[in-house]
C-alpha cells in the first residue's frame, strides 16, 4: 500500500479516499495512534502505518505539531501589518526575508501582491508589546518605508490546514 500511494503521488495521480481520511484526521489531531486512525478510516493498523509513512516520505506530511493556545500563554495579541520596503533588487529583500526570520513575535509572513510588499502575522503579549516590536525593531528597518496595522478583535475562523 506504502508504495502504491508514492507511485500515486510521483506520476501525478490522485490520492484515493483512504489517503484524503487519513490526512484530514490528521490534520484534526496528529496525534492520533495507527489503531487510532484505523478505526476512523476503516482500514488494519498496519495498512495506516504504509500509508502514513508513504505520505510523509512523499513530503505530503511535512510534520507534527501541537497547536498552542497563545492567549494562555500570555501572547493574546494579535496584529496584522502591511509592510511596505523603500525598494526592490540588490539583496533587499533577502535582508528583510532575515530580519523576518529573526523576530520571534512574526508568526507569519507572506510576500504578496498588492497595495503591500508583505503581510506580518504578529503576536505579542498585550498592545505596549506590539508598540514595542514596531517601533523598536521594524520601523528602524533599514529597508522598511511604509507600515500599516490592524488590531486582530476576533478571530472568525483559524483552520490553519489544507483542505482534503
Amino acid at each position: 500500500m506504502g508504495c502504491a500511494v508514492l507511485w500515486r503521488l510521483a506520476h501525478g495521480t490522485r490520492m484515493d479516499r483512504f489517503d484524503n481520511a487519513i490526512l484530514a484526521a490528521l490534520q484534526r489531531d496528529g496525534a492520533l495512534t495507527n489503531a487510532a486512525l484505523a478505526e476512523t478510516v476503516g482500514l488494519s493498523a498496519s495498512q495506516i502505518s504504509r500509508r502514513r509513512a508513504a505520505l510523509e516520505a512523499a513530503g505530503v506530511i511535512e510534520g507534527y505539531a501541537a497547536r498552542l493556545s497563545a492567549a494562555k500563554l500570555g501572547h493574546g495579541f494579535r496584529a496584522v501589518i502591511r509592510v511596505n520596503l523603500r525598494g526592490h533588487g540588490q539583496g533587499r529583500e533577502e535582508d528583510f526575508a532575515r530580519f523576518v526570520a529573526a523576530q520571534s513575535a512574526i508568526r507569519q509572513a507572506f510576500s504578496v501582491s498588492g497595495d503591500a510588499d508583505y503581510v506580518l502575522d504578529v503576536r505579542t503579549r498585550d498592545l505596549e508589546g506590539f508598540a514595542d516590536f514596531v517601533h523598536r525593531h521594524l520601523l528602524p528597518h533599514p529597508q522598511v518605508a511604509q507600515v500599516r496595522s490592524e488590531i486582530v478583535l476576533r478571530t472568525l475562523k483559524d483552520d490553519g490546514g489544507v483542505p482534503v
